[in-house]
This record gives C-alpha cells, structure tokens and sequence, in this order.
C-alpha cells in the first residue's frame, strides 16, 4: 500500500481567499462573518453569514470572458478556485496537452451546484424561453459540474467524481480519493469540496431554527461553537482542496510536502437510536473516530489536537463527549480541540475540505489556532474536558497527529487521521 501525503493546498473561505490570506487569518483569528443585506431583504432570522469575498479580477484569473459570460454558480466558482489552486501549490503546471494526464484525478464534492442558475432558468422556462437558458446550464447545474470543470481546465484523465454526503461531504471526498491513491489506482487526486452561497441554500437552516439569530447587529460574534451562549449556527460558503499524492512520486519530483494523511473511516448510523435525518446516533460517532485511528496505525493517545464539526448548537457538549468516549480521554488528558467556525460559520458541504486544510496548515506550521467567540465554555463541555484544552488563542505547541471529523444530515460521519510528515 502506498503511502499518501499532501503536496498542494488550496481555500476560498469566509475569512481568507487563497492559503496566505487564509493561514495569516487562523493565527490572527479574523472573522468572515458579516451582515447580508439580501438575508435582512428577505426577511431571514439569521441576516449573517460567512461568504467569501471574491474580486472580479481574480475570477478573471480563472474563468476565460466567454465562460464568465452567463455564469452564475458560485459554488463552481470556489471550486474551481480552490482546485487550481491546490494544484499549481503542487507545482504542477496548467497544462494544455492534447494528451490527459492519465495519473491524476479528483474527487471534489458538492452539496448542490448552481441554485442560482436553477432559478434563473426556471423563471426563464416558465416564460417560454427555453432557447434562451444557454449552452452551459447544465454543466452549472449538474451535480457533478465542479468535478467536471476542474478536470477540463486540468486535463485529468484518471477518476473525475463528486461526492455528496451533507456537511461530511469535503471530508469524504478526501478519504475516497486517499483510498485510490493508496491502493495504486492513481499517483494523486485533487480532493476537496465546494458549497454555493445564498439565501436558496441556507433558507431551509433558517426555515428549521437552527441558524444564529440574536447577532444581527454584531456579525463577528455570531458564531459560537462549544460557547454557552451559542445560539445556532451561522451559514457560510467556500471551497476547499487537497492535492493528495503518493510518496514515491513527490519525493521524485522533489515536492514540498505539507503533511501525510494515516488514514481515516466513514460510516452512519442509520438513523437508529439517537440517530435521525438531523441528528448524530452516538454510538456510530464513537465507532467511526475509533475505526479512523485503528486504520491510521495510532492510538487516542497519539492525538495532539482535534479540529472537530462543533457547530455551535446544542450538539456540540454531546460531540465533545463522544470525542472523550472514543479516545478515552478526559480532563487535562484531553487533546487541544477548536473548531473553524467560530471564523468562518458552517459553510455546510464545503466544511470538512476547508478544516481539513486549516488542519494541515496547522501541522505544518506548528500551531493550534484559537476558538473564536468562545470565552464562556459551555458548562456541559467543562465538566468533561479542561478548559484549558480550548485555546482562546492561536497556541504554537507543534502538533504531530491532529483528528479532523465532519458529521452530516442523514446521520453520516467522516474522520481523518493527519500528521506532520518526517520521512
């Protein structure tokens, strides 16, 4: 089996476009959280949200004029991105070989894909101008559009998929093409995922109760994870990308390596027990981090910090307890634990790519970033866990193995287990 380490990174976050921005806002724990003027129009409960601030010059980086023309699926926009972005970090070339590249793939999820362009081309149809929707439509709104952008503007002829499973999606896409890697089937996978932004995708958070609504007036506050006065969560958007690659093949060309992924688990619950549509059933949690450092080699105690899902709802005291289940760890025993959104809010299906790489960043360059918005830890959670394992601040303790889980609607679960790379 072949080991699989990471080579290239990339981000559209809330509160960072490209890795720079991004790991400068980690260590200084800036906020992408502002107020939406469409949400407060449309009469929303939660009128903020983390949305990334992309410049029509950097679009312009990516996207031919002609493409741009007619385009209107932000989700393939961070995508696209952040994959490329990831790539060209690997050092690898855009090429336009009239040959693809039959060693590279990707597997980069999505939640949906262009909810703008849907809407667009509905009202379009119902006014009887079918003729009028355009030649890309259906690539802006096929499920699969990103994964199959990406794998033109790259030329990749090994796999080009996308994955979807709810807010584990990101973290899924990686451990799938991890598995393709290691298993000789290809020599590396962009792996990431993307999610779009607006009020057709987060409208139905609001519309079930779950989204923050008592910070309207003070967005950076608004997203709360682990905090006692956490009141639901915030939606945000994005993408992430890891350039996954095998070993033998970045220590040939001489890449700069940013960390090895051990391994990792997914699994359900089936919507038994504590399980339903929305809610985690405990015991499939616990077996899914157990399962991840089993596969990974290592033992709970191995782990030098968590980079959990922590949402910033009631769920977050019950995560923090199946995370001290599954390790065997309480107290002062406890690994460092923090949670990206408290920076960037829940940015739904591309969540578990962009923690998956502020985890990565943080293995190699020897921090633990800061909780945000979390001075007041919830009771629950400090009757379980030291508080001092949930730094307010960026902590430079040069972690070694850190844990990254992503649980999602349908009572889904991803783990992955990351270290600092030393060959």
């Amino acid at each position: 089996m072949k080991r699989v380490v990471i080579t290239g990174l990339g981000v559209v976050a809330p509160n960072g476009v490209g890795v720079p921005a991004f790991t400068q806002a980690l260590k200084e724990g800036v906020s992408g959280v502002r107020h939406d003027v469409q949400l407060e129009k449309l009469q929303f409960s939660c009128q903020i949200a983390g949305m990334p601030q992309v410049s029509d010059d950097l679009k312009r980086q990516y996207f031919t004029e002609l493409e741009l023309r007619g385009f209107n699926s932000t989700g393939i926009l961070y995508g696209v991105i952040a994959g490329m972005e990831a790539w060209t970090n690997a050092g690898f070339p855009i090429a336009l070989n009239s040959v693809p590249d039959w060693d590279s793939g990707t597997v980069f999820g999505s939640g949906t894909s262009g909810i703008d362009k849907f809407r667009e081309s509905i009202y379009k149809i119902d006014e009887l101008q079918t003729r009028r929707l355009g030649s890309t439509v259906v690539a802006q709104t096929m499920n699969s559009g990103v994964s199959a952008y990406l794998g033109g503007k790259l030329g990749l002829g090994n796999q080009v998929t996308t994955n979807s499973s709810a807010c584990a999606t990101g973290t899924e896409a990686i451990l799938m093409a991890y598995d393709r890697i290691r298993s000789g089937r290809a020599k590396r996978m962009l792996a990431g995922s993307t999610g779009d932004s607006g009020p057709y995708i987060w409208g139905g958070f609001d519309a079930l109760r779950v989204c923050s609504s008592q910070y309207n007036d003070r967005p950076s506050e608004g997203s709360r994870p682990m905090s006692a006065t956490a009141a639901g969560f915030v939606p945000g958007s994005g993408a992430g990308a890891l350039l996954l690659e095998d070993l033998e093949s970045a220590l040939e060309r001489k890449a700069m390596i940013y960390g090895e992924l051990l391994g990792g688990q997914v699994n359900s619950g089936g919507q038994r027990g504590t399980g339903s549509m929305t809610a985690p059933n405990a015991d499939a949690v616990r077996r899914c981090i157990a399962e991840a450092l089993k596969n990974s080699g290592v033992s709970g105690w191995d782990v030098d910090a968590i980079n959990g899902h922590l949402t910033a709802t009631a769920k977050d005291a019950f995560e923090i307890e199946n995370w001290t289940e599954a390790l065997g760890r309480t107290g002062k025993d406890f690994p460092l634990i923090n949670s990206l959104k408290g920076m960037t809010g829940h940015c739904l299906s591309a969540a578990g790519s962009i923690e998956c790489v502020a985890t990565v960043l943080q293995l190699y360059h020897g921090f633990v970033f800061g909780n945000s918005n979390c001075t007041d830890l919830h009771p629950e959670i400090a009757a379980m866990i030291d508080p001092s394992r949930v730094p307010l601040h960026q902590v430079d303790v040069k972690p070694h193995i850190i844990a990254k889980a992503s649980f999602g609607f349908g009572d889904v679960n991803a783990c992955l287990i990351f270290k600092k790379f030393d060959n």
